[in-house]
């Protein structure tokens, strides 16, 4: 089963997206332990990367899709995926949709989590300080939801244009955002 979770910056995406692997039993790619992973491995995409991380840049479509490709052909992603915000463009969904029919599969879930923008502040805010991450200041929030709306939300049209999108209210106890995940997923 190959499932996408979609939703702005502090949705839960990562919080809700270890949970279903581990509740489904597959593994959980997002785009930064993707990056960094392949960074500290030095491999070619890795490096590339790096350079471009390190000039303060995005990192490229198709430096993202490498990497997504070649995990996507180890054997632990065999029977599934759960993307942890993975597809951030239009053009990281039609090369996720081309990899995954390359391989017999298709998406099998879009799961939206909808978090009104006055919960994703609280929630950052909180985040920053438990965690003392430094992308978590206002400014760079503001600038993460910005980025957001210009590039991403137009993703979930694109999904939402090629078949249905769950949208899952965000809100609530962890465990209770959990079970609407796996109710719509038909767990």
């Amino acid at each position: 089963m190959n499932v996408l979770l979609l939703g702005p910056p502090g949705a839960g995406k990562g919080t809700q997206g270890m949970r279903l692997a581990k509740t489904l039993g597959l593994p959980k790619f997002s785009t930064g332990d993707l990056l960094r992973d392949a960074v500290a491995r030095g491999t070619s995409l890795g490096r590339q990367a790096k350079t471009v991380m390190e000039a303060g840049d995005l990192v490229s479509d198709a430096i993202i899709l490498g990497v997504v490709a070649e995990e996507l052909h180890a054997p632990y992603a065999a029977e599934g995926v759960i993307f942890d915000g993975v597809v951030r463009t239009i053009a990281q969904a039609e090369g996720v949709r081309e990899m995954l029919a390359d391989r017999g599969q298709a998406m099998d879930a879009v799961l939206f989590l909808d978090v009104a923008d006055d919960e994703i502040l609280a929630r950052l805010a909180q985040r920053r300080t438990q965690e003392a991450r430094p992308d978590d200041d206002p400014a760079a929030i503001q600038r993460r939801l910005s980025a957001y709306r210009e590039q991403t939300a137009p993703v979930l049209a694109w999904y939402e244009e090629r078949g249905p999108v769950h949208r899952i209210d965000g809100t609530g106890a962890v465990d209770e955002i959990q079970n609407r995940l796996l109710t719509a997923l038909g767990q």
